[in-house]
């Protein structure tokens, strides 16, 4: 089997290899697909900024779920268990409320 056949090139520009912090990721969904908003919270502040929206079939969404599962795992494996609840002074306490029926990351 040709194995050039199966790959697949992915380009990354210089800007979107820079990336974007964020502390905060919204999930909501309807029948069709899934809405995942990275957000920047600041300490102190009371008004964040959506860093980047990212929408997904709910088969891609499951699968980044599962990938997500495996690299935790992986990241555990080597370097410990990663320590979750732990507050940041003047950030908001998790979970944050924003009403209605969505999940938070």
């Amino acid at each position: 089997m040709n194995e050039k056949k199966n790959q697949l090139n992915i380009e990354l520009s210089d800007d979107i290899a820079q990336g974007n912090y964020a502390n905060l990721a919204i999930i909501t969904h309807s029948a069709s697909e899934f809405i995942l908003d990275f957000v920047r919270v600041m300490p102190g502040l009371p008004k964040a900024k959506v860093q980047s929206r990212i929408v997904l079939t709910p088969d891609h969404a499951k699968r980044l779920l599962m990938a997500l599962k495996d690299n935790v795992s992986k990241f555990e494996n080597t370097h410990g268990p990663i320590k979750v609840g732990e507050s940041t002074p003047g950030m908001p306490p998790f979970p944050m409320n924003f009403g209605g029926s969505t999940g938070e990351a």
